[in-house]
């Protein structure tokens, strides 16, 4: 399988880049357990945060990746200059204008992927030259496309191309995973599934919302990046837990951008950790969250995969 085989993998599995929750330690220890972890690069990172993530999730001495926005970059260069610096075995590279990165990445030795949520985006991917595409499904948690679902995105994009495609939304375990890779996928790309292991940077209170949620829980929409004022362009909406805050706001996302008090109550909201005033971003699969466990115990999970896979092929009418 090209996933395993090109970065040494046991398990075919990428652990999804997520800011705020997939730092050094998270990203170290899905590569260490036999995935490849990505660290999370958001846009108000410095280049020093990266350069010092990076460094922490090289030490299992496992390969890793480091995950950009395109329209990030664009106001951050040096951004890119931190990740050229590390050399990490794989940059995801999504959301906006990211083809004029990804040749100098490559010249690098870096393996480039970029998130797809349309057929018409997998097609860019392909005419950028990108190494691996990422069949993000509209059940994912966080910033992409809400336009189509999982398994038909992925069934198209694998008709569309023989450029490796991962499939990403809704994976929540190994069923999940032998899906995927039953229909064709080189891997799974997972995030939900890692939010609240112990390696992770996500907070306590934070934590408890994300354990309690069920699958029904969540939301899509544009509300906490006009909270936030980070600069995400409204096509990239976020799929996160449903709560007051985004109950208060949704249908006003235009007001919210310039009102001072409404931003200033998600800021603090951030701060505290509040789950009913900040963005908790996760996908579909949340509701199989129940606990706190290492990432080598979710990764070892994802690795029985072959069982649910095995047992599919070799008797049809389960």
């Amino acid at each position: 399988m090209w996933l395993t085989e090109r970065f040494g993998l046991t398990v075919p599995l990428v652990g999804a880049p997520m800011a705020n929750v997939s730092g050094g330690q998270l990203t170290a220890a899905i590569s260490a357990a036999g995935g490849l972890g990505m660290l999370g690069a958001g846009s108000a990172v410095t280049a020093d945060w990266i350069r010092t993530e990076g460094a922490i999730a090289a030490e299992s001495g496992k390969p890793y990746g480091i995950g950009l926005m395109a329209w990030s970059v664009a106001d951050h260069p040096e951004h890119l200059d931190a990740v050229l610096e590390l050399k990490p075995a794989l940059v995801s590279l999504s959301f906006g204008n990211y083809q004029p990165y990804v040749g100098a990445l490559q010249d690098a030795g870096i393996v480039v992927a970029t998130q797809a949520g349309t057929v018409a985006d997998a097609r860019e991917a392909v005419h950028a030259g990108v190494d691996v595409i990422v069949a993000r499904g509209a059940e994912a948690g966080g910033h992409g496309r809400n336009a189509v679902a999982t398994l038909p995105l992925l069934q198209a994009i694998l008709d569309l191309t023989d450029v490796p495609v991962l499939a990403g939304g809704g994976i929540s375990g190994p069923r999940g995973l032998a899906a995927v890779l039953a229909a064709g996928a080189v891997g799974g790309w997972v995030g939900t599934a890692f939010l609240t292991c112990v390696e992770a940077q996500t907070k306590e209170p934070v934590r408890q919302a994300i354990i309690e949620a069920d699958e029904t829980d969540t939301v899509y929409g544009t509300v906490f990046d006009a909270a936030s004022r980070a600069g995400w362009p409204d096509e990239f909406g976020g799929r996160a837990l449903r709560n007051t805050y985004f109950d208060a706001w949704e249908g006003r996302e235009q007001e919210l951008k310039s009102d001072d008090a409404g931003h200033a109550e998600y800021v603090d909201g951030v701060k505290a950790a509040d789950p009913a005033r900040t963005s908790i971003y996760a996908g579909q699969g949340v509701g199989a969250l129940t606990g706190q466990p290492t990432a080598a115990e979710v990764v070892a999970g994802f690795a029985t995969y072959r069982d649910y896979l095995s047992a599919a092929l070799s008797d049809g009418s389960k």
